[in-house]
């Protein structure tokens, strides 16, 4: 069983690959090893050696610390293990939200972030695809607005 450590840099390894629009062939060739092998290094299967550590710091442009960003101090116990399962800044919605935002200018980028603050927590039918509610904009604040939806059926004519 993987060591929650392992999972762990594994995980920011593909996070900054991802958001560098990377393949896992494009880095494992960067770093001269095969595709394969990045693959158990990005689920935490192989241990990373420090080596290879530096290479891929280099090879993605970030410091070796960033591996550890967000480690939980007691990495050896149970703690650190449900942190790198349940940090859902690794899921793919995620990381493309933040490749996304990473393209804008900079007024978009505060726009969006103040948009994006601006909406209230609801729950999930509300905002659901397909949902009837909207938001509309009062004094700064975003607030739900119910809207129904009335569809109107034609009469088909008797075929002659």
């Amino acid at each position: 069983m993987p060591h929650p450590v392992d999972i762990h840099v594994g995980k920011r390894i593909r996070q900054v690959r991802w958001l560098k629009g990377m393949t896992q062939q494009q880095l494992a060739q960067e770093v001269g090893v095969k595709f394969q092998q990045m693959q158990k290094y990005e689920t935490g299967a192989n241990r990373v050696s420090a080596s290879r550590l530096w290479q891929l710091s280099a090879a993605l442009q970030v410091p070796v610390s960033f591996f550890f960003d967000a480690l939980p101090e007691e990495a050896g116990g149970g703690a650190a293990a449900g942190f790198c399962e349940s940090d859902s800044i690794y899921d793919r919605e995620s990381m493309e939200m933040v490749r996304a935002y990473q393209g804008l200018d900079a007024n978009l980028r505060s726009y969006f972030l103040n948009l994006v603050k601006a909406i209230p927590r609801h729950d999930s039918k509300t905002f659901a695809p397909g949902a009837t509610g909207s938001t509309e904009s009062v004094r700064g604040k975003a607030r739900v607005r119910k809207t129904t939806k009335t569809t109107k059926t034609a009469k088909k004519s008797p075929r002659r």
